[in-house]
């Protein structure tokens, strides 16, 4: 029976694949699972345009985090936060303090993109990469500063 997998199916396939697998399994297993469904010529012709469109929006996403990751790099982010008599932060400067800056400034930055291993407690630069999808990376200077 041909069969289109809706999900990764171990020893079987992909996600989208259409496979050949026996009559038994595909109504005993996947079918009730909602792992695959009956490969017929609508729902072939739907999974094609499907795939079609995930590869063209995957194409843009690609294209936006390359273009991301070229503005990014080596941009110097300035932060200006509130200091103490004796040189200490008022605040902390976190990851979603970093994430709203760049925000601000039109980069889509999420903040888990964004490697801190620590907060940030005191004035000073700061090394810190930024990990964007498909693999891209860069690396921005942040400057804290007194407010």
């Amino acid at each position: 029976m041909k069969v289109i997998l809706l999900k990764n199916v171990a020893g079987i396939g992909k996600a989208n694949e259409l496979k050949d697998v026996p009559n038994g399994y595909a109504r005993n297993f996947l079918f009730p699972k909602k792992l695959a469904i009956l490969a017929t010529k609508d729902s072939v012709n739907t999974i094609e345009q499907k795939m079609k469109s995930d590869s063209l929006k995957n194409e843009k996403d690609l294209a936006h985090n390359k273009d991301l990751a070229e503005r990014l790099k080596g941009y110097e982010l300035n932060i200006r936060v509130k200091v103490g008599s004796e040189g200490q932060l008022f605040e902390s400067v976190t990851k979603q303090k970093i994430a709203d800056k760049l925000n601000e400034q039109g980069f889509g930055v999420d903040k888990n993109h964004i490697e801190l291993e620590d907060h940030i407690k005191q004035k000073g630069t700061f090394p810190i990469t930024i990990r964007l999808d498909h693999g891209f990376a860069s690396e921005i200077r942040v400057v804290i500063s007194e407010e």
